[in-house]
C-alpha cells in the first residue's frame, strides 16, 4: 500500500504548486527516485515543463515527456498511463489517477485556493476509505 503526502502550501497562488512540485522532484531525482508528475492537462504539463528548465539556476533535471521517453528517471504524463514508473507519483491533476496503486510513494500538492482545496479533500477521502498510509505536511513557509 502506499504512503500519500499531502503538502499544505500557505498560498492561494496556482504557480505555487508547480514550483513545490520541482522542489520535490529535485529532491527525489538527487535521492536516486524515479518520478512521474502526473499534470492535469497539456498546459499545466507545459508550464512543468518550463519551470522544471529554470526553476533554479543550478539545479537541472533530466526531464523528458511521458511518451517520449517513457523509461527516463522524471516524465511529465497525462492520461492513464504512467508506465513502468513505480517509484513517486507527484499527482497535480484533480482527481486520483487509475495508475495510483503501482506507485510507493504519492504526494498531492495543495494551495489554500478553494477549488483546489475541495478536490484535495475528495482526494484525502478516496485514500483514507482504501486504507492508504496518510501524511499531511503543513508548510509554513514558501
Amino acid at each position: 500500500m502506499s504512503q500519500v503526502d499531502f503538502y499544505i502550501l500557505p498560498t492561494d497562488w496556482l504557480s505555487a504548486r508547480l514550483d513545490f512540485a520541482c522542489k520535490l522532484c529535485e529532491k527525489a531525482w538527487r535521492l536516486g527516485h524515479r518520478v512521474y508528475l502526473h499534470c492535469q492537462d497539456g498546459e499545466q504539463r507545459e508550464q512543468l515543463n518550463q519551470r522544471l528548465w529554470h526553476f533554479k539556476g543550478e539545479a537541472f533535471i533530466p526531464h523528458d515527456l511521458a511518451e517520449a521517453h517513457a523509461d527516463a528517471a522524471v516524465v511529465l504524463g497525462l492520461g492513464s498511463d504512467a508506465g513502468d514508473h513505480r517509484d513517486l507519483l507527484i499527482n497535480l491533476g484533480g482527481d486520483v489517477p487509475g495508475f495510483v496503486e503501482q506507485f510507493a510513494r504519492v504526494a498531492e500538492i495543495v494551495v489554500v485556493e478553494p477549488s483546489i482545496r475541495l478536490a484535495a479533500r475528495e482526494r484525502f477521502r478516496f485514500y483514507r476509505e482504501r486504507g492508504y498510509a496518510l501524511q499531511d505536511h503543513r508548510l509554513q513557509r514558501l
